[in-house]
């Protein structure tokens, strides 16, 4: 602020006066110093990285959604962050407020192979990943490939599974590939998972494991439609007199334009004192009272990538506070386990991380 105010107390000399003064060092530092302030505050400055096709992309991918769900704008966002990121998320809502509709027309508004698999009590690892078949023409086993081999998945109802299936997911959501029958296969890229749960009913349903709750980029809560939200969803349902929604929605980016974004984010420039800022947040979670589990290193990597994707999505090269700030719910709210004593008490993860949030000082 000062070298603003600095820069506001011109001289006041009449012009004339001022034609008659001869160059000086001091005269040539004030030229520059106000040439700085000008191309500052131009606001047709360029990055350093060109954000543009990304930009335009994420335009059209939100106006092709936005052709169907009402509102949302914040779960678009985070999905769209996600896959920016090459990170997966868990959508998590009551039932009815367009949690899976939202993945398949954003799998829909990309060019990528698209794969759904409905989780339930008998699913078996084997009805995901893939199994070996006996091929009696040539004597040999051959490998049948399962619906997780695509680019993005959507796992509807994903806690309806055991924990032996929900372990067949650990592999391929970090490492991107399996191991079957001691061969690996390598996934195509770009590869996001994005499933579904339901946090009201409890009967039929498993607690996820944290080991896979880890490997989730973001959690991302879904509530219910304002009232003018409401009315236009019915209008919309209206119009369309039962045709199909998602016919309204057409693709446009392919996989190589994804693979080219995610590379573009991997670049966004960030600042040692950020990544500090950053730092200092996850040690506080493990250090709160009233936290039973903080959050792990994949947690700091996560908010580094998140913050970075958002960045990119605000057009900017360069990661900002505000940036990690909007990317520390989504990214730790999964991650940490409130204590029971405060868990009784009424005590949320989302409370908690807030507090962390305003305890740790931003940096300047």
């Amino acid at each position: 602020m000062e070298h603003i105010e600095d820069n506001q107390n011109e001289d006041l000399t009449p012009k004339s006066e001022q034609q008659d003064v001869a160059p000086t060092p001091e005269n040539v530092s004030n030229d520059t110093s106000e040439a700085i302030e000008h191309v500052e505050n131009d606001i047709s400055f360029k990055n350093r990285i060109d954000l543009t096709e990304l930009q335009e992309g994420i335009s059209l991918i939100k106006g092709e959604i936005s052709k169907v769900i009402v509102g949302q704008k914040e779960m678009i966002d985070m999905l769209i962050a996600s896959i920016l990121a090459n990170g997966h998320s868990l959508i998590e809502g009551v039932p009815g407020v367009a949690k899976t509709i939202s993945a398949k027309l954003l799998a829909k508004s990309l060019d990528i192979g698209f794969s759904r698999i409905q989780f339930t009590p008998d699913l078996m690892p084997s009805d995901i990943l893939g199994t070996s078949v006996f091929n009696m023409k040539n004597s040999e086993f051959e490998f049948k490939e399962g619906p997780i081999f695509s680019n993005m998945i959507l796992i509807d109802e994903i806690n309806r599974a055991p924990a032996k299936t929900q372990a067949a997911l650990f592999e391929v959501m970090e490492e991107r590939q399996i191991t079957i029958d001691g061969q690996k296969f390598i996934m195509e890229l770009p590869f996001i998972v994005l499933a579904t749960q339901n946090p009201v009913e409890q009967e039929g349903t498993y607690r996820l494991p944290e080991a896979q709750l880890d490997r989730f980029l973001f959690k991302i809560d879904i509530d219910y439609p304002n009232v003018d939200e409401e009315i236009e969803i019915l209008n919309r349902e209206q119009i369309l007199q039962g045709a199909e929604k998602t016919n309204q929605v057409s693709a446009h980016l392919s996989k190589e334009q994804i693979n080219k974004f995610q590379g573009l984010v991997n670049q966004i420039m960030i600042e040692s004192h950020l990544i500090k800022y950053i730092a200092d947040m996850i040690v506080s979670t493990r250090n709160n009272p009233f936290l039973y589990l903080g959050a792990s290193p994949r947690a700091s990597i996560a908010i580094l990538k998140a913050s970075k994707a958002f960045a990119a999505m605000s057009g900017r090269d360069f990661v900002t506070p505000e940036d990690i700030k909007r990317s520390a719910i989504p990214v730790l709210q999964h991650r940490v386990i409130v204590t029971p004593e405060r868990e009784m008490e009424g005590v949320t993860t989302k409370q908690i991380i807030r507090q962390i949030i305003e305890a740790v000082e931003i940096p300047r």
